[in-house]
């Protein structure tokens, strides 16, 4: 092929491109449905971009709004779902109250049965003659000829002859008569009750929270009813305490021999104290020191209740220490030293081991009924 055949085949190439190019452009003139390209302004492109973020700020709005209300309502589903178990645990509770009052005032007309005392009123009947004293029931000498029934005079002289007792005392009329009957059969019911055998009428284990201050020597009936309060406290303590070993299968082993030995030993040294608790001549300083262990002990209060045991069974008085006597004279201070040894409370052997027993109680009472703060419990 020659240089002129190319050039022309070229040309021919050439021509046919842009007669192409030609009929596009033409063919797109020919539609005037398309817009031509617009310019935005830029107060345009803010416009817009305002739109576009208040409709997602309101859109951010109703989604909380709508956790808002959906919180709302559980809250009052889960305060209403409260006030339904709230009312039905008073209802239950005030149940319980019921039934405890019923068994409580069923056990005291039992109690009153036995012991020949007539049946208390309703307790809606008449609230004037209502008992307003709480230590009333269970005083030695509150018995009221009034309300007991009376027994005629010849059926009472054969029912105090009985009993033991002498038919008839020097000035004393029919209700004494009647009265001393009443404590003698009540004494007489109840006198095997407990570990410890005792004439002081045994109470229930509400009644023997022993006061804070220990009565006055004048106030016969609130001491004689302080005394039940711990003798009853203390039998309560040593018939647990032989339920506790009863219920153990060690009883072969050498601890289980010992625990053993040392709860008949402490019952049997403990004795000498109810005596004292029926007599009332208890030392007053053992007395409040006592008083104090029982209330600490009573409210869970165990290193209270083992300060005041180490206060009556040390207490304040001079120990020797070192070397006491240095020479064949003996000085002042030894002489103070010795009766400070003479008189102290741990000098009589029959109240160490009553004391010793009392902490022995204690140890027991602690595991028993165990305090709900650890930091009272002994060492």
């Amino acid at each position: 092929m020659d240089f002129a055949a190319l050039m022309s085949k070229e040309i021919a190439k050439a021509k046919g491109t842009s007669s192409s190019s030609t009929s596009t452009t033409k063919a797109e003139a020919a539609q005037p449905d398309k817009p031509a390209p617009k310019f935005i302004s830029r107060r345009e492109a803010e416009e817009a971009r305002e739109r576009a973020y208040l409709a997602e700020q309101k859109k951010l709005d109703e989604e909380r709004a709508a956790r808002a209300a959906a919180k709302r309502k559980r809250e009052e589903e889960a305060e209403h779902e409260a006030k339904v178990r709230e009312e039905k645990r008073q209802r239950l509770a005030e149940e319980s109250r019921q039934r405890r009052e019923a068994r409580e005032a069923e056990e005291e007309r039992q109690q009153r049965k036995r012991l020949g005392l007539p049946e208390l009123p309703p307790p809606g009947a008449d609230d004037d003659s209502a008992d307003t004293k709480p230590q009333d029931d269970d005083d030695d000498d509150d018995c009221d000829e009034d309300g007991l029934g009376d027994i005629p005079e010849t059926e009472l002289v054969g029912k105090l002859r009985e009993l033991g007792e002498p038919a008839a005392l020097f000035a004393e009329n029919h209700s004494t008569k009647l009265r001393r009957y009443r404590k003698a059969s009540r004494e007489g019911t109840e006198l095997a009750e407990g570990p410890i055998i005792t004439n002081l009428r045994p109470l229930e284990e509400k009644k023997m929270k022993v006061p804070d201050t220990v009565p006055p020597v004048s106030g016969k009936k609130a001491r004689r009813y302080l005394f039940r309060q711990l003798a009853s406290y203390f039998n309560m303590v040593l018939r647990e305490w032989e339920a506790a070993l009863a219920r153990e299968d060690n009883a072969d082993t050498f601890a289980g021999q010992a625990a053993v030995r040392a709860m008949v030993s402490s019952k049997e040294t403990m004795r000498p104290l109810f005596r004292k608790f029926e007599t009332g001549d208890l030392d007053e300083s053992i007395l409040e020191a006592v008083v104090e262990i029982v209330k600490a002990a009573q409210e869970r209060r165990y290193v209270d209740a083992n300060d005041g045991y180490l206060r009556l069974s040390i207490g304040k008085a001079a120990w020797p220490i070192g070397v006491t006597m240095v020479g064949i004279h003996e000085r002042s201070a030894r002489e103070k030293l010795h009766g400070g040894e003479r008189g102290h409370i741990m000098g009589s052997e029959i109240t160490r081991k009553y004391l010793q027993s009392i902490k022995r109680c204690l140890t027991f009472a602690q595991v028993r009924w165990p305090p709900e703060d650890i930091r009272q419990l002994m060492g």
